[in-house]
Formats: C-alpha cells, structure tokens, sequence
C-alpha cells in the first residue's frame, strides 16, 4: 500500500475511531474528525512534493489483482470462456494530482469550518469523513470501476449530509440531487460497461491502448461518448441540468456547500476531460462546436440570474454555474492552452468557491439570511469579514495577481488560438457581467445605510475558528494567482496525452 491508498483510508480509519466514540463527547469527536480530515491534506502534499512533471504517465501507480471475471471470448468462438482479471489501480498525473490536492485542501478546510455545528454532531462527521474518502479516490484511482464506486459513495454520503444537516427544505434538495445524480452515474455506467466490452479492462491506461486496436464504428464512438458526455455534464453541472444545484446550495449547510461546489463540481469537468475527451478525442473535436455553444449558454445564464439576485448566497450558486462554463470553453477550444486554462479554472474556483461559501455560511449564522436587504453596511460593524468578502468577490472576477485571472486568461487565449475564435468575442462578455454581478453584490450586502436593528445587535467579526479556513484559501488563491507555474507544470504533464492529433489541428 502506497500513500494513495492512504489518502483514502485515513478518512476511513476516522470513521471507525469515530464509532466507538461516545455521542455525547462531541469536543472530542470534533478534534477526531478535523484531526483524520488533516491527514489526507498533509498526504497530497507529499504527493505534490515528491511528483516529478518531467516523467510521463501516472505516478506513485498502486496495482493489484481485485478479482476476476470469466469472460465469454469471442475471437475463440462460441462457448469458449477467458479469464479476465479485474484490478484495483490507484495513480495521479498531472490532470488528477490538481485535483486531489483540491480535495484534500478544501475537505480539511470544511472540517474546520464544522466545529461550530452542534446537531448529531458524530453522524454528521461520519458522513463527512465519508464523504473525503469519496472524492479522494475518485480522483486517486486508475480503474473506471473503481471511480464508478467512488462517485456512489460520493452521492450517498452528499445525500444525507444535506437531508439531515441542511435548512428547511432539506430533504425534497436531498432527494433531487440524488436523483439528477443517479441519472447521470447511470449513464457514466453504462458508457464504462460498454467500453469494458469492447476492451476487456477498467484500467484507463490499457484502455487507451486498446481503444486504439479494437474497431468502434464511428456511431458507436459516438454513442458512448454522449453516454459519459451527458453523466457527467449532470454533476458539471450545464444548463439544462443544473436545477438540483439551485436547490442543493440553497439548503445544503455551509461546511457541505464548500465542498459541493469547491470539489464535488470538478468530478463531472474531471469526468469529462479523463474519460469523455480522453477516450474519444475525434468524437470530442467534431463535437466542439455544441461544446463552445454550451459553456456559453453556462456562462452567460449564469452571469445574467446572478446578476439580479436579491441574496448573497444565490449569486454565488449563480456565479458556479457560469465560471463551470469556463471550464466548457476551455475543452471545447481543443488545444494545449484550453485544455490548461480549465484544468487551472477548476482549481481556482474550487478554492474561490469554497471561500464563498464559507463566507456566506458565516453570514448565515449572524444574520440568519444572506439577503442584500439585511446585509446592507455590515462593512461598518464586520469589518473583518467584509474585508475577505471583497476579495473573494475579486478573485472571482478574475483580478490579475488571483488565481481566477490565470485560469481565465489560459481560457480565453485557447479559445482565441482555435477554430473556434468567433465565439470568443460573445464569451468577452463573461467578463463584463461578472464583474458586474459582483460589485453590485459587494456594495448591497456591505456598503450603505446600516439597519437600525443589526446596528443595536451584537455581532462577532471573524472568530479564530473562522479565519483559518478564510486565511488559508485566501492565501492559496493569492500564491497561485502570483506563481502559477506551481501548479501549471504538474498540469502539463498530465495533459500531454491530451495533445490532439496533427490531422485535428484546426
């Protein structure tokens, strides 16, 4: 067992130390949950450290025989069986080493943020442990199979941590993510089956290889890439699919917000590119066209409702769903510095996320609301968590010297470089709108006339608790926005499969 199985068991290992902790002892399980919640994040460090972007393919590769399968052989003939052996693979490059990192980072910072929740407090860090170990090997994993496993286990565990832990409309947001996701994890399963079919493994490495050898009419190609196209387009989420993202947020508790869109988003965008763009690279590049038209439908729908929200936390629901269309547009221009600017895209707004969720959590617990008419001239009395409120804001827009600016900047070049470059002009006006969702919502929910009655209530600026997890995303959103080559080294090495062909090249 190497340090990525690690990763994911640490979780795991919490959760049975958690279970025979007394209920009552919450301080303690508390310590307990963000204590095994840290380990993973001091693993991917590890993991961060020690990756060498200069060797090709995965790295710190775990692999060993699962089980097998008998398999039906038809190149022997009829009633002929083979031995199929199913393996459990675990591995990062630099498309996925990105995003464990992501995962690790936010899932302990949400940890910290949970120390103030005070219902079945045990359950809720079960779950949330459950739900670490869920994205962690999703990410971690080599097998098909295995991110299959993975995503349920995701699914379960976001499924009750909004029912039980969320606001008032908890379950019918519960059961509506459940279903939208179940949907699509049907379609990721059928598409993963048919390629077993057709190749005889769940490993992605062999798949590539085998993809390559054994003949797929061009419809079938295409079938199963819209099978996982579509699975993961649900979880991005694009419009029309993103309804149970609306109601998720809006009732999900802050700590699970964070997570939700800081790193559950990113599997559908990570999804996509490994699996729907990794496998069928042709059928992706004829395709690119719907895929540029989509991540502006994303970015412009999402841009305009945020911009006439009355609550500070539905332009930041808003706000994910039109910087996910980013993502869109990056794959969608089919080149190096597309493919980059969204593989950056996800990590920086996986961090501005969780920071505006967290925010907004904050907000919630003082006020009981995030609506702007509430809010209004806190700047006064909340100086503090203004203050990180405005850069957050910033980041989001894509100040330069953020890590939002990168990503955006990597985008908007590969779409300008591509066949695609018309359609970069209409996305210019991405940048206009968010810009002005953003200062609208910075000015209504903290500059003007302070209400009477939060002026005579006594509020609490950051507490210690808080400024760990706004101190910390901040300053990663700031050191990448200041050194990007951090992190777009290790993502150049991952996306060098990811090259399209000379013939594809427009």
């Amino acid at each position: 067992m190497g340090p990525l199985s690690w990763l994911v068991l640490a979780p795991l290992v919490g959760i049975l130390v958690l279970l025979v902790l007394p209920a009552s002892q919450t301080r303690l399980i508390k310590a307990v949950g963000i204590g095994f919640a840290a380990v993973p994040a001091v693993l991917a460090g590890y993991l961060y450290a020690a990756f060498r972007p200069a060797q090709e393919g995965f790295q710190f590769v775990e692999r060993a025989t699962w089980f097998t399968f008998v398999y039906p052989n038809a190149r022997s003939g009829p009633g002929t069986w083979q031995e199929v052996p199913i393996a459990y693979g675990m591995g990062v490059d630099g498309l996925s080493l990105p995003l464990v990192l992501l995962a690790a980072i936010v899932g302990f910072l949400a940890a910290v943020a949970s120390v103030g929740y005070a219902k079945r407090v045990k359950e809720y860090f079960l779950f949330f442990l459950l739900l670490q170990a869920g994205t962690l090997g999703a990410f971690a994993t080599t097998s098909t199979l295995l991110f299959f496993i993975f995503f349920e286990v995701v699914l379960v565990a976001s499924f009750f941590l909004i029912g039980v832990w969320g606001s008032e409309r908890r379950e019918e947001a519960a059961y509506q993510f459940l279903i939208y996701n179940g949907l699509g994890s049907l379609l990721m399963l059928l598409a993963f089956v048919w390629i077993f079919n057709a190749v005889l493994s769940f490993d992605v490495p062999e798949i590539g290889k085998r993809l390559g050898e054994a003949y797929l009419s061009p419809g079938t190609q295409a079938f199963v890439f819209a099978l996982l196209f579509l699975g993961f387009a649900v979880k991005l989420p694009m419009f029309p699919f993103h309804t149970w993202m609306l109601r998720a947020h809006t009732e999900a508790p802050p700590a699970m917000s964070m997570i939700l869109s800081g790193v559950l988003l990113k599997l559908g965008a990570y999804g996509m590119l490994r699996f729907a763009v990794g496998f069928f690279p042709e059928v992706a590049y004829r395709a690119a066209t719907f895929l540029v038209v989509m991540g502006l439908v994303n970015l412009l729908y999402g841009a305009f409702a945020a911009l006439v929200q009355k609550s500070l936390k539905m332009v930041i629901v808003y706000s994910s769903l039109s910087h996910m269309g980013l993502v869109l547009l990056g794959i969608a221009a089919f080149n190096t510095l597309g493919f980059q600017g969204a593989v950056f895209q996800m990590v920086s707004h996986g961090l501005i996320a969780a920071l505006l969720f967290f925010l907004a959590g904050a907000f919630t617990e003082r006020f009981g609301t995030t609506e702007f008419s509430a809010l209004g001239g806190i700047g006064k009395k909340l100086p503090y968590l203004s203050g990180v409120l405005l850069v957050a804001a910033m980041a989001s827009l894509g100040l330069p010297l953020m890590a939002g600016f990168v990503s955006e900047v990597q985008v908007y070049v590969g779409l300008f470089t591509s066949a695609l470059r018309t359609y970069a002009w209409i996305a210019l006006l991405g940048l206009v709108l968010t810009a002005a969702y953003w200062l609208r919502a910075v000015t209504r929910a903290t500059y003007g006339p302070l209400d009477p009655e939060t002026e005579r209530r006594p509020l609490s600026d950051l507490r210690f608790a808080e400024w760990v997890p706004a101190l910390a995303l901040v300053g990663l959103i700031v050191f990448l926005g200041v050194y990007p080559a951090s992190l777009s080294v290790v993502i150049a090495q991952g996306l060098a499969p990811f090259s399209p062909p000379v013939a594809l090249l427009p």
